[in-house]
């Protein structure tokens, strides 16, 4: 699937943040070309220096006005690109938070044989980083906003090779439901996204993950798998005012494949 021929721009006049573009394969590269057609303004964050030169191009496509870097471990750059975002816009209407990272020995190992180090590091930047930018992102969405996430059906289930990362999610899906009570009466909604298996970098580290892809398309209803041009329409939906009375879900892009046994 691409993008839909776009006949009204739906989310003209809207302005969104999105964090997690490291390459045109990225979930939130299907994302921001979604936010794009369908009219928003974006302002866009990359890693570092090595994956800026993999980000700005897109960023260029996307005639983002604001391209700043953000390593959500590095003190002080998530304040810097909210300051930035109230600066330039004084609003912000949407906000994708499309970020994970385990260290590479704690999602190898068991959940039961986790150190303390990985288990903090896994859980500050798949969960509390979403916490901290919704906290930050609430004072700029004076009229209301959606704020997004991705998680995945390891959250629920246990998914074999998916180890932390599945309590890591777990955890991102509650402080979604939490977070979309507290914020729900200043017309803040919260969701967490949660695509099938995509053939991402981030999926990359995964063990046999290849094999996870192939059960997903066997097993899924709709007998395909998921890209990232389905996430990004169905989660831009979901920014439009006509989503409105829908806050604190686990959306589920997948085909189907979340409710076969």
């Amino acid at each position: 699937m691409s993008i839909p021929a776009v006949k009204a721009k739906l989310l003209e006049g809207k302005k969104g943040l999105v964090v997690g573009i490291a390459n045109d394969q990225s979930i939130a590269w299907g994302c921001a070309r979604a936010f794009r057609a369908f009219g928003a303004e974006l302002a866009v964050t990359y890693l570092n220096d090595k994956a800026r030169r993999f980000v700005e191009p897109l960023a260029q496509e996307l005639e983002a006005p604001i391209f700043l870097p953000l390593d959500v471990a590095v003190p002080g750059q998530m304040e810097a690109v909210f300051e930035a975002v109230g600066e330039q816009w004084g609003k912000l209407d949407f906000l994708v938070h499309s970020i994970a990272f385990a260290p590479r020995d704690t999602l190898a190992g068991r959940v039961t044989d986790v150190p303390l180090d990985g288990f903090l590091k896994t859980m500050e930047i798949s969960c509390w980083s979403f916490m901290r930018m919704a906290h930050l992102a609430e004072p700029l969405m004076k009229d209301g906003g959606t704020l997004f996430t991705m998680t995945y059906y390891g959250s629920e289930r246990v998914v074999e090779n998916y180890n932390i990362m599945g309590v890591a999610k777990a955890a991102l899906e509650s402080a979604v439901r939490y977070m979309a009570a507290e914020l729900g009466p200043k017309g803040i909604r919260v969701h967490a996204i949660s695509p099938g298996p995509l053939a991402t970098r981030a999926a990359s580290g995964i063990p046999e993950f290849d094999e996870l892809l192939a059960k997903a398309k066997a097993k899924a209803p709709a007998r395909e798998l998921v890209s990232i041009d389905d996430v990004g329409v169905a989660t831009a939906f979901l920014a439009h005012d006509a989503a409105r009375l829908m806050t604190g879900q686990v959306l589920y892009i997948d085909g189907g494949y979340n409710i076969i046994d």
